[in-house]
């Protein structure tokens, strides 16, 4: 007769009231936070990469080519040691993983709207131009918001991979969702355990998401304009 030789009893109210909602807030609080940051430049960073101006689609394109050339978990040792010892000052694991995600995010989404405003017909563009609008006002309210909705299963695609991301704050001693399993596990003696019931945290948090992620891209179309 095979033992089942894994025990999850330590996987209770203590547990999860004392540690695991502290990680899960903090892996949150990264996401949420990455997220918007890393929207805001990454929109910059697209609208510079599809410019005209050599100069800014040079910068743009030479900054997602770093970012997205490299291993985030390099990205957050960089920030978390590398930068403090160029300003002389340190920096905590929670501004570290923020400015780290931030980003590193940004780079990929930059691509997701890039592709995004790509998608929209140049008439647009040029009938916005006729009109007497300028570059900053057609993409704000003509190019932006249609590229948005286009990509939009595609950014949040993104964002669960950036929550699942948010697990690599670990190797800096960040106290995310996964190091408070870990936590558990030393406490309790019991580390696979802990690890397995890791896993299946993710799997259903990520599962979650996927589902609203279909459903988004089956809603019946809707035209912003």
């Amino acid at each position: 007769m095979i033992k089942f030789p894994f025990e999850f009893s330590f996987f209770n109210k203590e547990f999860i009231s004392n540690y695991l909602i502290e990680g899960f807030y903090f892996s949150l609080s990264v996401t949420l936070i990455s997220t918007f940051g890393g929207l805001i430049l990454g929109t910059l960073l697209a609208m510079s990469r599809t410019s005209k101006i050599k100069a800014f689609s040079s910068i743009a394109s030479l900054y997602i080519l770093l970012m997205r050339s490299i291993p985030l978990v390099l990205v957050i040792m960089w920030f978390f040691l590398i930068v403090p010892a160029l300003i002389g000052k340190p920096i905590s694991q929670i501004s570290a993983a923020y400015i780290t995600f931030i980003a590193f995010e940004a780079a990929y989404f930059a691509e997701i709207i890039r592709a995004g405003i790509q998608s929209i017909k140049p008439e647009q563009a040029k009938a916005a131009s006729a009109l007497g609008m300028r570059y900053l006002e057609t993409m704000k309210c003509i190019i932006l918001p249609q590229a948005f909705r286009n990509i939009l299963p595609m950014l949040l695609t993104q964002i669960i991979i950036l929550f699942q991301d948010t697990s690599l704050v670990y190797v800096i001693g960040g106290y995310d969702l996964l190091k408070s399993f870990d936590i558990g596990g030393n406490i309790w003696q019991r580390k696979p355990e802990s690890y397995i019931l890791a896993a299946m945290t993710y799997f259903f948090i990520c599962s979650l998401l996927s589902s609203l992620v279909k459903r988004i891209q089956h809603a019946p179309y809707s035209p912003l304009l």
